[in-house]
């Protein structure tokens, strides 16, 4: 790859910015100073600025932990999105999130940069699943534990079998495990409410063998370890 491309995708500058700095002599590669904007670089090549080490790394896999009121969205002219929140470098390698959360809800939130992984995971084939918290109104009991397992009737269609592990069960409200195979839009808010329960909060824990870690605040984010990449392809089937 071009020197100056890779500097742009991996510092998240302009190309014009990056072939300032290396004709300004402030670049080096494997040590030694290049002047060349178009010189053909490997990307483990060590690349430094001012003598820091350039991160040239083009692939990220990432989880956050998704604050409400963010959009998942790759841009938005009016509106935050989560890709805001990831550093800009990100962006240039197109590092992008694994399906959506809606603005409303909060929790786990994957990023990556190999589509086809992304895709395997999305596909209704794979079954993968995803398990959700919920805060909703009105109590829930054993029926509503019933209805969820064989399969709700949706106006468009027939959700999956799924499990409803109930953790606290109020007269005002209650709260909820959902773990679903399936992941259409606002489906967890539709199954609810076609109980006649409202959703007041829902947050996803877990994608897959992959969990919210605890320790992110939301908004945060950190790269997945190897080990919880290898669990993630061995789900997509590419393991």
């Amino acid at each position: 790859m071009r020197l100056d491309r890779l500097i742009s995708q991996a510092a998240g500058l302009t190309r014009n910015e990056a072939r300032k700095l290396i004709r300004s002599g402030q670049v080096t590669v494997n040590l030694q100073i290049c002047w060349d904007t178009g010189a053909q670089t490997e990307e483990s090549s060590q690349i430094k600025i001012n003598n820091m080490t350039l991160d040239t790394r083009l692939d990220c896999h990432v989880m956050m932990n998704k604050p409400l009121d963010v959009l998942t969205a790759a841009r938005d002219s009016h509106q935050k999105t989560v890709m805001d929140l990831l550093p800009l470098r990100f962006q240039k390698i197109r590092c992008m999130p694994v399906g959506r959360l809606d603005k409303d809800s909060a929790g786990l939130l994957l990023f990556t940069t190999d589509g086809n992984l992304s895709h395997r995971l999305l596909s209704p084939q794979r079954k993968i699943m995803k398990e959700y918290h919920a805060l909703v109104s009105g109590k829930l009991d054993k029926a509503s534990q019933n209805a969820f397992s064989t399969g709700i009737r949706l106006k468009d269609f027939t959700a999956l079998p799924a499990e409803l592990v109930i953790i606290r069960s109020g007269d005002r409200d209650s709260e909820a495990l959902v773990r679903l195979h399936e992941g259409k839009h606002r489906q967890v808010r539709r199954m609810f409410q076609s109980l006649g329960h409202e959703v007041k909060a829902l947050s996803r824990l877990a994608f897959g063998p992959i969990r919210l870690d605890a320790s992110l605040p939301p908004g945060s984010w950190r790269e997945l370890r190897p080990e919880e990449f290898d669990l993630l392809k061995e789900a997509a089937g590419l393991g």
